[in-house]
């Protein structure tokens, strides 16, 4: 018999890699801007760990890694 059951214990529903992200840019007076991405559904409490920034050099053109 077989299952489709993932058991793995460190998994979470952002790790559904169609999960969908929201972002927002931060404006930094003394510091380049930011822009914080973080999954679209995420509770309140998981938007304290859940999410990513980075600074405008960090993004790189998409044709360019394909």
């Amino acid at each position: 018999m077989s299952h489709d059951v993932d058991t793995r214990p460190d998994r979470t529903e952002t790790d559904d890699p169609a999960a969908e992200f929201d972002h927002v840019t931060i404006d930094c007076d003394s510091a380049p801007d930011e822009c914080a991405i973080f999954p679209r559904e995420a509770t309140e409490e998981e938007l304290l760990t859940t999410w990513v920034t980075a600074q405008g050099d960090s993004f790189v053109d998409l044709e360019s890694m394909r």
